[in-house]
């Protein structure tokens, strides 16, 4: 697809052309697990629609633009994720939750603490960015996110940006970039804490505080996390590795933050978090209980302000490290990677919206007991963009120049322009291009299973999107298409990794919320064609069709909810021979409020108790219960 340049009347045109082809799709192509939750997803719509528009303040993101920038003036499409929500979710990790946010799919190793992998829109789990706090965060030799080690207890919020972002990131957010803010301080003093046991002898405690005053902010928060889990692998797993024992995680981590504005119009900002966890996974029956001692490290510090009335500036430093060491019986691995990072970014207020210009460096580094024939790259950076809105109109232009010390330059730009031609209805369309430079593991490591290639090249993008969004205070109704090309995609060809010709990935999402009163309905359907272009055959763990659906009700002390997911059949091998079944799991959760600042929280998980698998050999919870006390002050 090409976006025309005759702005919204193309947009208008095109989603009428494009109106028969979505519902013969979603009445032909939603998979059995599905279709008991479709039929019931209509009436929802239907007794939602027709209710009275109320004016509410739009929240404002930082992730689409870099900037603040209000959510209903975006060309991108991102989803916030709020303390609120995580607390009153029955999420147990932070893949979990992710889960539950359209456009995003997941897979995982087994139980809690085991590797988890994040799909969004269809694309790789290396396409996918993990930024803490504007930071990366993630593993240099296996070149993707580390979802599995932060705590949920230490976050404030996420939001996820769905479509291109490597002109505002550069590698790495070929498919979006889901960006947690840890908590940060606040004015008083108020301590929290909160206690969790249930399934799987799962104890988990929080403890922390937030505070300050008008110049000066802080937060403190240490959480533990122990579960026996269950067998993370079952006899379809490969390389027989299947050992029926429980393989449990244990984890300790802290984050603290500090915000000191020393002067009028500049503040400083300090950052920390570290985590420490022992995983226990299967080596084959009857062999040495096998772990992995991980380790991840974020240390960054900043200071931004005011240079004159219209232009604001931030300099900031931070490093990442992720440590993983297995332990087995034969040998001992290591693989650390560390990363160190620098950015000096302007904002400048004009007449046209604000322009954001600013370089970066990225250094990595390698420390393993594998010989990587090169152990160390950097990435030097300058970018520049303009976002801005005007009456019924928005628009965004990005460009991006990234010069890599293995692979060279690499240039990336995204265009994208919103209109809103009624006060409820609201269109946009955008345009954007990507690249991924290959892991470590990718150009270097070699085991028998594995060979890695030195003359790879960079994964390149190119991503068209159009959206239509309906908001009337209560209801808020969005569309999206996408269609998004990558060549040079790399892949496995035997045991050696190539770049193969170029993978297709088109979709849509339909997403719908209902606040009023008491009552929140949330629903979204994303229909997803991922495809390698060269054998036609789908890219695997991808499903076809999910469907997540939640509703929320408050009555007096109580606050009751249930969240269902359903995903359909996707294939775990590039050949398509081997089906992974669909499956619907529904979730219900119960808080009361026992005082002012206590609350008593049940959760069942899994409330059918089925059985399935989103990683061939690797199994997932079955019914679970939970039962957390929290203290936070009101």
């Amino acid at each position: 697809m090409v976006v025309g340049d005759d702005g919204p009347g193309f947009i208008v045109r095109y989603f009428i052309m494009k109106r028969h082809f979505l519902c013969t799709a979603i009445s032909s192509r939603v998979a059995s697990p599905l279709r008991p939750v479709w039929a019931v997803l209509p009436i929802a719509f239907s007794f939602a629609l027709p209710a009275a528009a109320q004016n509410q303040l739009k929240e404002t993101v930082v992730t689409a633009t870099r900037s603040q920038s209000k959510a209903d003036a975006l060309i991108s499409d991102v989803t916030v994720i709020t303390r609120e929500d995580i607390e009153r979710g029955t999420g147990r990790t932070l893949p979990e939750v992710l889960a539950r946010a359209s456009g995003l799919q997941i897979s995982g190793n087994g139980g809690v603490g085991k590797p988890s992998s994040v799909f969004i829109r269809g694309t790789e789990p290396r396409h996918v960015l993990l930024l803490v706090d504007g930071i990366r965060y993630g593993s240099a030799t296996a070149g993707q996110a580390n979802f599995d080690t932060i705590a949920l207890e230490s976050i404030e919020r996420i939001e996820v940006l769905k479509g291109p972002a490597s002109a505002l990131y550069g590698s790495d957010a070929v498919g979006g970039v889901v960006q947690v803010f840890l908590r940060k301080g606040t004015s008083g003093f108020q301590p929290f804490a909160s206690l969790t046991l249930g399934s799987e002898e799962r104890q988990e405690v929080s403890v922390g505080l937030r505070g300050g005053s008008a110049e000066l902010n802080y937060a403190l928060g240490v959480q533990t996390l122990r579960e026996k889990g269950f067998s993370a692998t079952n006899p379809k797993v490969a390389f027989g590795s299947f050992n029926g024992d429980p393989d449990g995680f244990n984890q300790a981590s802290l984050n603290a933050a500090l915000d000191w504005k020393f002067a009028p119009g500049w503040k400083f900002d300090a950052k920390v978090l570290a985590v420490e966890a022992v995983n226990q996974y299967d080596l084959g029956a009857g062999a040495f209980d096998t772990r992995a001692n991980l380790g991840t490290q974020l240390v960054g510090v900043g200071v931004e302000g005011q240079v004159f009335s219209q232009v604001k500036t931030r300099l900031a430093v931070a490093s990442s490290q992720d440590r993983n060491t297995d332990i087995a019986a034969a040998a001992t691995t290591r693989f650390n990677t560390l990363q160190d990072q620098a950015s000096w970014l302007n904002e400048i207020a004009t007449s046209a919206g604000t322009v954001t210009v600013g370089i970066e460096q990225l250094a990595q580094r390698v420390d393993s007991t594998t010989a990587y024939a090169t152990t160390s790259r950097t990435t030097g950076s300058f970018l520049a963009g303009l976002a801005g809105a005007q009456g019924a109109h928005s628009w965004q232009f990005n460009l991006r120049r990234d010069q890599d010390s293995q692979f060279g330059e690499a240039s990336t730009g995204l265009a994208g322009y919103g209109f809103k031609f009624s006060p409820h209805w609201r269109a946009h369309g955008s345009y954007g291009t990507s690249f991924k430079a290959p892991n470590f593991n990718q150009l270097y490591f070699v085991s028998a299973f594995f060979n890695g290639n030195p003359n790879l090249r960079p994964e390149q993008g190119q991503n068209a999107e159009l959206g239509l969004a309906y908001n009337a205070g209560v209801h808020e109704f969005k569309l999206t298409h996408f269609q998004n090309r990558i060549t040079d995609l790399i892949a496995s060809a035997g045991v050696t990794v190539v770049n193969t010709s170029s993978a297709r990935i088109t979709g849509w999402t339909l997403a719908y919320e209902r606040q009023v009163n008491a009552l929140t309905v949330r629903a979204a359907l994303d229909l997803l064609d991922a495809r390698n272009e060269t054998t036609n055959l789908k890219l695997i763990r991808r499903a076809d069709q999910q469907l997540t659906a939640a509703v929320d009700y408050t009555t007096g002390a109580w606050k009751l909810g249930a969240s269902l997911l359903a995903v359909s059949e996707r294939f775990d091998n590039a050949a398509n021979t081997l089906k992974l079944e669909g499956y619907t799991t529904l979730d219900v959760s119960a808080d009361y409020a026992l005082a002012k600042n206590w609350t008593l929280q049940g959760r069942l998980n899994n409330v059918t108790d089925a059985v399935y698998q989103t990683a061939n050999g690797y199994n997932q919870a079955g019914r679970s219960v939970y039962l957390t006390l929290r203290y936070q002050p009101q």
